[in-house]
């Protein structure tokens, strides 16, 4: 690392990456201009174009500012070095001590060098020399959540006692520090990885903790069997549960705050032979909106989206399972409404997204606030835009489908299979076949495939082994590398199926699931199979993973 700050050099970050053939010259004028569309750093633009990755933008910043590439996932942070920097500052300027150099002074992975007066808040904070370098944005969180996460002593930790009759006993033992330690690190650690569901599996022998990251399941940790009842109940305690009753499934609801946002976790207890389960669920309140044009549409599909958000009413339904990004790419869609001209209103459980030109209400069954009776009462507060959550039981489905009659342009989610499919599903739900054929503007259906890991994936050629693409197709597989954790795949990528109901599509709202497909497939749509393989082909993710999420071969 060069001693003092960052040295900025004059060479633009777009000629840093051209100049190294990492993008080509008419790639960099794509971002240009988007960049002057959307606004934000051109490395983040890139980015989000799928053009370069993080770690090859953090190595172009590395050679602009002519400081050291440092891989955290391959250096772990001096403790003594960390103890000299706050963690709200660490976080604040998303910078890790690292260690010290041999002249005393203090060495530091940033994720943007290029920010001078971090660097000066920092240099006057500790009053020691630094050296700058910078760290690839996902290795420096993890970074973080290592450096300064709690150390805990597990040998500890007593056996607790297993009778009914010991009931205070168990209590004080979940609300130990050790306990709360261990429960709290094992959370922190499942949220820094991006994971959807934590479960704690009750063997004989001992609890297994599994989490659902990019929605493959991983073990994380083996916790003594001595130490289940505690853990157990440190967990019902969070979500305000009965830690006496073992008997009867439980469900509650806990928010914590990590990082400095409020994360909602859902809580699922189960009876099982060796103990009991708990599954929860993470539900991160993200306070950046996604963008449509960020998605990852195709073109063809993006046009069509876009056109049928410009209708004045009807209804857009995204249909997939859960765990799918329906969320993310309704909110993609508000977000491209979003305008002083339109009154927006959402109901959702939970709220995931905060929205500033649209009033939200989460919904809050056991004071009798449901989907059902919230949308109506929001229909009498004269909306244009309506985004209802999820479709889950009858009223909902026809007071949505009405709505979208009656002049309001609807957005929702629905648990359905495949685009046709939600067609039945509705049906099955009680809305009338004449509403949904006149109500139905769109329908998404969506997967979550993984996103191969930029930084090891490897390119072959398609043999017989791939009938879905021609022999000698250049295709990619995953690899592995420290950046990933050795699995070869990092972060997820949607794969989306796009109905039009229009034209002869809305005579067949009756007909059966493969007559719908069939007559949408006639019409031009894309499948959810062939949007894979076009992700494929562009080296975002691969067959096998594509084959995972939709459940066929796409041949």
């Amino acid at each position: 690392m060069n001693a003092d700050r960052a040295e900025i050099r004059w060479l633009p970050l777009g000629s840093i990456l051209t100049g190294t053939d990492l993008l080509s010259q008419e790639q960099l004028e794509q971002a240009l201009e988007a960049q002057k569309l959307r606004g934000g750093r051109l490395g983040t633009v890139l980015v989000e174009l799928g053009l370069v990755s993080t770690f090859q933008i953090a190595g172009a910043i590395a050679e602009q500012c002519n400081v050291e590439l440092v891989d955290l996932d391959a250096r772990e942070p001096d403790p003594a070095a960390v103890k000299l920097l706050p963690e709200q500052l660490a976080r604040r300027y998303e910078a890790v001590p690292i260690g010290f150099d041999a002249d005393g002074s203090l060495e530091i992975a940033m994720a943007d060098p290029t920010n001078l007066r971090a660097q000066d808040d920092l240099q006057l904070s500790l009053g020691i020399p630094l050296r700058i370098g910078v760290a690839e944005e996902s290795q420096l969180q993890r970074a973080l959540g290592k450096a300064y996460r709690p150390r805990i002593e597990l040998s500890i930790v007593a056996p607790a006692p297993e009778t009914d009759d010991a009931i205070d006993d168990i209590r004080d033992l979940a609300s130990s520090t050790p306990t709360i330690n261990l429960v709290n690190t094992l959370l922190s650690n499942a949220i820094e990885e991006g994971a959807s569901d934590v479960h704690f599996e009750p063997k004989r022998d001992r609890l297994v903790v599994r989490a659902r990251v990019d929605g493959v399941m991983r073990d994380v940790a083996d916790v003594p069997k001595h130490m289940q009842p505690a853990v157990i109940s440190r967990l019902k305690v969070m979500g305000s549960l009965d830690i006496a009753e073992r008997r009867a499934p439980q469900d509650g609801r806990v928010t914590v705050h990590f990082g400095g946002n409020p994360i909602d976790m859902r809580i699922a207890v189960l009876p099982l032979r060796h103990g009991e389960q708990v599954v929860l669920r993470i539900l991160t309140r993200r306070a950046a909106r996604p963008r449509l044009d960020t998605l990852g549409l195709s073109p063809a599909n993006y046009a069509l989206f876009v056109e049928a958000l410009e209708q004045p009413f009807g209804a857009i339904v995204v249909c997939g399972p859960t765990g799918s990004g329906k969320t993310t790419t309704l909110y993609g869609a508000l977000d491209h409404l979003s305008g002083s001209d339109r009154a927006v209103m959402t109901i959702e459980d939970p709220i995931e997204y905060e929205s500033p030109r649209a009033n939200q209400i989460e919904v809050d069954e056991k004071a009798g606030l449901t989907f059902a009776r919230g949308l109506r009462t929001i229909l009498r507060s004269d909306p244009d835009v309506l985004l209802v959550g999820e479709v889950r039981d009858d009223a909902t489905a026809s007071i949505a489908m009405q709505a979208a009659m009656t002049g309001h342009l609807v957005l929702t989610s629905l648990h359905a299979h495949s685009a046709a499919g939600s067609v039945v599903r509705l049906r099955e739900l009680g809305a009338a076949p004449g509403v949904i054929a006149s109500a139905l503007n769109l329908i998404v259906a969506q997967r979550l495939a993984r996103r191969l890991c930029t930084d090891c994936r490897e390119a072959y050629a398609a043999d017989d082994s791939t009938p879905e693409v021609p022999a000698g197709t250049m295709l990619w597989r995953a690899v592995g590398c420290p950046g990933c954790g050795g699995v070869g795949y990092k972060g997820r990528a949607p794969l989306f199926e796009l109905l039009r109901v229009r034209g002869s599509i809305r005579g067949l709202v009756e007909e059966s699931v493969d007559a719908i497909f069939a007559a949408a497939v006639a019409q031009g749509m894309a499948t959810l199979g062939e949007d894979g393989l076009r992700l494929c082909a562009q080296g975002v993710t691969t067959i096998d993973e594509v084959r995972r999420v939709t459940g066929v071969r796409l041949s």
